[in-house]
């Protein structure tokens, strides 16, 4: 991609953003955005709002969109667990949002909030770097919330996966993405079920959209002795970078995809969205990679 050249930062250059959401504190993502805002020239200034640190409420959101967009905020980015529940507090979708019903960027621009969703060509882009070739007849998903439905819709949409099985401890929500991604995707292409193991002996590739695996939420999405050495594993998890989930997975000899080529890729399109200025990916990957080692949590021995 290109990238302005560097120059003296003006008031046009300076911009406040941050994130929002729960058990973020260990999150790449401002290093990125302002070393890459460093490197061009301008001044940026991304903070963290993590929820749970600050003892908020989830009915808090709401304020605090408030308090961004009254301080002259370029936009915030949106995690766990807040994708979905934005939505009602904003003035318009784009397409990518509308059509992944989740947002994990949002913008003030005239005193209006727009959602974006940053986070299906992200994982589309990541998933093709570090997986490529890999058989995506049968995919298996655990997790069916907001980065859900990014992933599901970037597999079926982008990647080629013909099929794509879905798994959440809440039925209802998994039933709503089936419906919504049947509708985008075709019928045919998408199930839920409730039989873990049947779904991961038939599927080629496994994918956890949900937050196990974080520091916050130590664990596995689903029982170790599920994956075997044919399966491809992905996670969206980002910190940790090791996981729990890929230490099992790379043990057994399988191939693995961490959370880091999704953060980065989605993380470009939102500083794009924040500054009109075009990030450049690599650099951006740079920035992450130096931020911190990739560190192994709850990892068995």
């Amino acid at each position: 991609m290109t990238t302005r050249t560097a120059h003296t930062t003006s008031g046009a250059d300076r911009f406040l953003v941050g994130l929002a959401g729960r058990g973020l504190l260990e999150s790449r993502t401002p290093w990125m955005h302002e070393q890459e805002a460093d490197a061009q020239g301008m001044r940026l200034v991304y903070s963290l709002y993590d929820f749970t640190a600050r003892g908020w409420g989830d009915d808090q959101l709401g304020q605090l969109l408030d308090a961004a967009q009254l301080l002259g905020f370029a936009g915030l980015n949106i995690t766990f667990p807040f994708k979905q529940a934005v939505i009602p507090l904003l003035d318009a979708l784009d397409d990518g949002a509308a059509g992944v019903g989740a947002v994990n960027t949002v913008s003030f621009r005239d005193g209006r909030r727009i959602g974006s969703n940053t986070d299906i060509t992200g994982y589309a882009d990541g998933f093709r770097a570090g997986l490529a070739s890999v058989a995506v007849d049968e995919v298996l998903q655990v997790g069916c919330g907001g980065a859900g439905a990014a992933t599901a819709h970037a597999l079926l949409g982008l990647l080629g996966a013909r099929r794509i099985v879905l798994y959440d401890a809440d039925q209802q929500r998994a039933q709503s993405l089936l419906a919504q991604l049947a509708a985008a995707h075709g019928a045919g292409r998408v199930t839920v079920c409730t039989d873990l193991a049947g779904a991961a002996r038939s599927a080629d590739g496994i994918v956890n959209a949900t937050p196990m695996g974080m520091a916050k939420f130590p664990g596995m999405p689903l029982p170790a002795e599920l994956i075997e050495p044919r399966h491809w594993v992905s996670d969206i998890v980002y910190f940790p970078l090791e996981t729990e989930l890929l230490a099992t997975a790379r043990r057994k000899g399988c191939r693995t995809l961490d959370g880091s080529r999704m953060a980065v890729n989605q993380a470009a399109d939102a500083f794009a969205i924040f500054t009109g200025q075009q990030a450049d990916c690599g650099r951006m990957a740079d920035a992450f990679n130096r931020f911190a080692a990739p560190k192994l949590v709850n990892a068995a021995a």
